[in-house]
């Protein structure tokens, strides 16, 4: 239940929809990408990515001093059905 709970008050901000919305459609994106993509500052959006990781939505590596962010596989369920929506309101 609190595995539920976690991603539903991940999901609960428009921003990291945003987020996981960009990583959907481009696959891996660096911090800097991400938030020029959302037009976020990027301390923002490390504190968003921090709080979707927590949540095991997404998964980081290092690739130098650069951190990517994807989303983590399989879906969760909730996010799939989260994204399925979203994408269908477009």
């Amino acid at each position: 239940m609190k595995d539920i709970e976690r991603v539903m008050k991940a999901l609960a901000n428009r921003r990291r929809l945003m987020i996981l919305r960009h990583l959907q459609k481009v696959g891996k994106a660096s911090v800097g990408e991400i938030a020029g993509s959302i037009k976020l500052s990027l301390k923002a959006t490390s504190k968003h990515l921090r709080l979707l990781a927590a949540s095991d939505l997404v998964e980081h590596e290092q690739v130098s001093l650069t951190m990517i962010y994807f989303l983590n596989k399989p879906l969760h369920p909730i996010l799939k059905t989260v994204l399925t929506f979203s994408n269908s309101r477009e």
